[in-house]
């Protein structure tokens, strides 16, 4: 089973998402073929909590990364939080290295998800700061997973960094769950359409 998604998955992948086991908000990933290898991977999250006609939690984030077969080539994203907008340009600079925030990065994962990590995987590339993030990611085995169209059978990797989060895989590297506490909340994702 990989350990990561070798090729672009043949549809896009859209999840529910749940906080506490209450609806919470969808995570969406596209892709779009360009050719010669290139593909863009369209990225949104829209999650909020309302109390009646207020709004206590709001978290927004849209990203695009272009990749060149396996070659992150740029990363733009947007992010809504804790009642702010951060923004990320991250670009592949002449000499081949990656630059975020004026300073060159050795090539590394987005922390997007979609493709995965392995144990091996030491830092990956925040999305939402544009900045190297240290991780440690441990393989917890097969475990079924429950989508909206029946069980899935998976492989899961614990990834720790700012927020431990629990990923799982199908035989063909496709990402279908997502597991995570944040602030207290238990967050999960079912994945649709799978």
């Amino acid at each position: 089973m990989p350990a990561f998604a070798t090729d672009v998955p043949a549809q896009d992948i859209r999840f529910d998402v749940y906080r506490n086991g209450s609806p919470f908000g969808e995570h969406i990933v596209r892709f779009t073929p360009l050719g010669n290898g290139d593909v863009d991977v369209d990225i949104e999250i829209e999650l909020s909590v309302r109390l009646g006609p207020i709004t206590v939690f709001r978290y927004e984030h849209q990203a695009i990364e272009r990749w060149d077969d396996d070659e992150l080539v740029l990363m733009r994203s947007r992010t809504f939080k804790d009642g702010g907008w951060l923004e990320v340009d991250v670009e592949r600079g002449p000499d081949g290295e990656l630059i975020s925030l004026g300073e060159m990065l050795s090539d590394m994962i987005p922390s997007s998800h979609w493709r995965g990590y392995t144990p091996e995987t030491r830092t990956i590339l925040n999305t939402e700061t544009g900045e190297p993030m240290p991780v440690e990611v441990t393989d917890l085995g097969l475990r079924t997973i429950e989508t909206a169209s029946g069980p899935v059978e998976a492989r899961g990797y614990r990834m720790a960094g700012t927020v431990t989060v629990d990923l799982w895989y199908d035989a063909d590297g496709r990402w279908v769950g997502c597991e995570f506490e944040a602030r207290g909340q238990r967050i999960s994702y079912v994945l649709q359409d799978a």
